[in-house]
């Protein structure tokens, strides 16, 4: 555009004109204006031939000289980001999560990368260690609070605020400190889901039923503060009784792991499957790591298992139903297609939330792994299918009763009757050893079934075999 200007007499809009046709690499238009800068580099004194000389100049710079500077551009930054990731990753990775605080999609791909591939530690969500945003503390990643769903910043920084350099000791010292109402009961209640509250009460379930009382109880802790009045027992606001909370018990491991996931956007702590992998293991069901492994090999037909996050279904050309399924699984996020016969059969299992087994054709088209799912299979039935034995080790004979009720009411819920051997280990002080109780063949003994045993008063270890 100087070059237009100063040379040839343009206006700056005449410039800009021509800028725009060298960046668009339109021929006709830089050959309308070949003729008008010659005559205004002549009118400036420039001859014919030495303006026709620069104008060729512009013309082979329209034509490539747009990609070589964006290139060299995108070289430099590319080498600043590599050094600072290579050299610095948990503070790279910091700011970078910070620049897409609230794209879920980009901060799930971000975290794997974080947990897996650079092996980095982390902090989970935590209303004394996080701060508004992604931050770094000792070599550790920390979860930024503003980061969850349906968060924003601002409100976390009042939290940030309020806790200063001493920490909250309970949810009613939060509430004291921070002004519960100002940062809003949404907010609060991803919160309680993501387990940002487990240092002042490891009960999630009880903290998010609770979050009306603990806001009224800020609000009126707040309301007397401004009002400057004086409390015998100092601060104001000190004399005002603690709610009482709900002795709720707690989500059980599923149902906090769904409860994070609605805050988080993605597993965070765990994962739904992790009670199952030993189980799938043995019916030859891959990871999804492993599977991108073998696939390095030419493709394969392989059974892998997942909890699907959501389906898109889409109609073809021919009118033929397809859908693609975003799953997960401990070891990452995947996506496996289903064309019209396998998606009507698979449908009924492939609601947001279900945990299923389904068997897929994996390929590598470039860098890119493709699943194609052939059969979907929900993963009770199949972990049911060849299920192991169970060993309950019982320090308490009343804890005995609880055991096979247990596993009676599982055995009539269950939709299949083949299971599993069950023996309980009855240990007590005044047996010379562990006596042998052998219960029986076909008992369900699924990942839910060997929760509802640990839960049981006097169950000591319930062990697979």
């Amino acid at each position: 555009m100087q070059i237009a200007q100063v040379m040839a007499g343009y206006s700056l809009g005449g410039a800009d004109l021509l800028r725009r046709a060298m960046g668009k690499k339109i021929p006709e238009e830089m050959a309308k204006e070949r003729p008008k800068f010659i005559k205004g580099a002549t009118a400036n004194g420039v001859s014919d031939k030495k303006a026709g000389e620069v104008f060729d100049l512009l013309e082979k710079f329209a034509n490539y000289g747009f990609n070589k500077s964006h290139a060299a551009a995108y070289a430099l930054v590319s080498y600043q980001t590599a050094w600072l990731k290579a050299n610095h990753p948990v503070e790279f990775m910091a700011g970078v999560m910070n620049c897409d605080l609230h794209l879920t999609d980009k901060l799930a791909v971000y975290f794997q990368e974080v947990r897996k591939h650079l092996q980095i530690p982390t902090v989970p969500p935590c209303v004394n260690r996080s701060q508004a945003v992604f931050s770094v503390e000792d070599g550790r990643l920390v979860y930024g609070l503003g980061a969850l769903k349906n968060v924003g910043v601002e409100a976390m920084k009042l939290i940030v605020e309020g806790r200063g350099g001493r920490p909250f000791a309970t949810v009613f010292d939060m509430a004291r400190r921070v002004d519960l109402k100002k940062v809003g009961k949404r907010p609060l209640e991803m919160l309680a889901r993501a387990g940002a509250f487990d240092e002042l009460d490891r009960n999630r379930r009880r903290v998010l039923e609770s979050l009306d009382a603990l806001v009224a109880y800020s609000a009126a802790v707040h309301e007397q503060k401004v009002s400057s009045q004086v409390s015998l027992f100092g601060e104001a606001g000190a004399d005002l009784p603690e709610p009482r909370l709900p002795g709720t018990p707690d989500w059980d491991a599923p149902e906090r792991l769904a409860e994070e996931f609605k805050a988080v956007g993605f597993y965070l702590t765990g994962h739904p499957l992790d009670d199952y992998m030993g189980t799938l293991k043995r019916q030859g069901v891959s990871t999804y790591d492993e599977v991108a492994l073998r696939v390095q090999d030419g493709p394969h037909i392989a059974k892998i298992a997942g909890t699907v996050a959501s389906r898109q279904e889409r109609k073809s050309a021919r009118g033929n139903r397809f859908a693609f399924v975003s799953m997960s699984d401990p070891t990452g996020q995947f996506e496996v297609t289903l064309f019209s016969e396998a998606l009507e059969a698979g449908r009924p299992h492939l609601e947001p939330g279900a945990r299923v087994v389904i068997q897929v054709e994996a390929t590598s088209e470039g860098d890119q792994l493709r699943l194609t799912g052939r059969t979907v299979t929900p993963i009770d039935d199949a972990v049911l299918s060849a299920a192991a034995g169970l060993r309950v080790f019982v320090e308490a004979e009343e804890a005995i009763t609880s055991v096979a009720k247990i596993l009676a009411d599982a055995r009539a819920a269950a939709k299949r009757t083949r299971g599993g051997p069950v023996t309980l280990l009855l240990m007590h002080p005044s047996l010379p050893g562990e006596v042998e109780i052998e219960v029986g063949d076909g008992w369900p003994v699924t990942p839910q079934v060997r929760r509802a045993l640990r839960s049981v008063v006097g169950v000591v270890e319930v062990e697979e075999v």
